[in-house]
């Protein structure tokens, strides 16, 4: 196993929660993210590495990532569940955060479908995507602005949703935080809600709830 007296990796994750640690690269040192994803490899186990800088691209380029999708990283998928999950995004400005959430539930082993600016502005471009992901078994809504996205999905289907706010918008979206606020009030029952811009938490939510 990789050392580095920064590090304590936890390699026993996924016996005890069926998930593998991921590494944040945000703030950490190029040598402290290589030394880590070096280290989780050594499992044999998927690895996800979120958050990847420009400084740290290079050296886990070297490492050979099995998907790279914008400053996501993976290696090592897990078979196929037959398990899927959709991304729905309100705009391509949440395209980073969807991102995140993509890689990691493909690191994991599920099918993820993914549609994009369907924003509740122009209602009609939702109502027109539902086939595209109407199959799936989870539902992930990400959305700035106002953050009505989730509760509109909420009306129209019964499947799990994990809604996730992005720092984006215009003036009082205060970087996430108005539609922060509109998630967790949502009129409509039973939506789970992640922190700010977590693209990571919410795959890793539609996991546990796969995975019952």
């Amino acid at each position: 196993m990789t050392h580095s007296p920064d590090l304590r990796l936890d390699v026993q994750r996924s016996q005890r929660i069926g998930m593998p640690e991921a590494v944040l690269c945000e703030f950490k040192s190029v040598e402290q993210t290589t030394a880590a994803v070096q280290g989780l490899l050594e499992t044999g186990d998927a690895v996800v590495a979120t958050r990847v800088t420009e400084a740290q691209r290079p050296e886990l380029d070297a490492l050979e990532p099995t998907i790279v999708d914008l400053t996501t990283m993976a290696w090592n998928p897990r078979p196929a569940t037959g398990r899927s999950v959709a991304i729905v995004s309100a705009g391509t400005s949440d395209v980073p955060v969807a991102s995140e959430a993509a890689v990691t539930l493909a690191a994991l082993g599920h099918e993820v479908r993914r549609v994009t600016d369907v924003g509740v502005a122009g209602l009609h471009r939702l109502q027109s995507a539902i086939p595209e992901f109407e199959q799936a078994d989870v539902i992930i809504a990400i959305a700035g602005m106002e953050g009505a996205l989730p509760t509109v999905l909420a009306g129209l289907t019964g499947m799990p949703i994990i809604a996730v706010p992005t720092s984006v918008g215009y003036g009082t979206a205060f970087d996430g935080i108005a539609a922060l606020l509109t998630m967790m009030a949502s009129c409509a029952p039973g939506i789970s809600v992640v922190g700010i811009d977590n693209g990571y938490g919410a795959a890793c939510a539609a996991h546990r709830i796969l995975g019952r």
